[in-house]
């Protein structure tokens, strides 16, 4: 005799997507495993630099004693301007798996920190002496802009190459209304932060009560204070800014879920 299957955990939910245009088929995938559907909300777009100051700079930090690259975004651009090819016994180092996975695809093993942010990356035994070393750090600017400060002073020469820039996006008249329409059930909504940048972005386009009361999984302590912060009360700490980490982080209260057949 057949069994019912189980339900999906997210079934009959909204997933709001912060990720950049053109890059949010990760989460779409994770979320449809999971019962969900994703609203694709860009507030910001990635701009590769492609000039011969940011060559220079590229080639500047790539020379280094310890590379650091803080995206996945960082690899890509950074590849595109030129190859990438450590030097025996240089260390690289990446923010989080997903970065680690962009220079894997390059045939480049880097490490990565188990806590994926910028806390997590100075805590590796890479950086603890660094006094009297070059750092070249592969980023773009903005963000929190934590990691040089902290390591000019640990005695670190930076040598910095932004290789890509985020520019703001404005929402389009058709996905506020897919989000104003999906704020009617804001208990079966569930934003995936991890850029504490796109959800100031998101915030600051969208003046709606209702979506301070949506569930957040936050992909980082910091983006979960930060949610706190903004007047979220629904937050819950992901173990990683992975697409299924962030949907698994959140786990629906039996009063959140769908009825039968809804």
């Amino acid at each position: 005799m057949p069994t019912a299957s189980a339900p999906l955990p997210l079934h009959g939910w909204t997933v709001l997507s912060l990720r950049p245009r053109g890059q949010h088929g990760g989460l779409r995938a994770a979320a449809a495993r999971a019962g969900a559907r994703v609203l694709a909300l860009s507030v910001q777009a990635i701009v590769a630099r492609d000039d011969d100051a940011t060559r220079q700079a590229l080639a500047a930090a790539l020379a280094a004693d310890v590379v650091v690259f803080t995206s996945p975004n960082a690899v890509r651009a950074a590849a595109a301007l030129m190859r990438l090819h450590p030097r025996r016994g240089q260390p690289w180092l990446a923010v989080g798996s997903g970065t680690r996975r962009a220079l894997q695809r390059r045939g480049i093993n880097a490490q990565a920190p188990a806590r994926m942010d910028s806390e997590g990356l100075l805590a590796l035994p890479a950086l603890a002496d660094v006094d009297g070393r070059t750092l070249g750090l592969v980023t773009a600017p903005g963000g929190r802009d934590r990691l040089a400060p902290v390591l000019r002073a640990r005695g670190a020469q930076v040598r910095r190459a932004d290789v890509y820039a985020r520019v703001p996006v404005a929402l389009g008249a058709r996905p506020l209304a897919a989000l104003a329409a999906a704020l009617d059930r804001p208990q079966q909504v569930l934003l995936a932060l991890s850029s504490g940048e796109a959800l100031a972005a998101l915030l600051a386009q969208v003046d709606d009560p209702r979506l301070r009361t949506v569930a957040v999984a936050a992909a980082s302590p910091r983006l979960a204070d930060a949610a706190h912060a903004a007047g979220f009360t629904r937050v819950a700490l992901a173990s990683s800014a992975r697409p299924a980490a962030l949907l698994r982080a959140w786990r629906p209260m039996p009063a959140e879920r769908p009825a039968p057949g809804a």
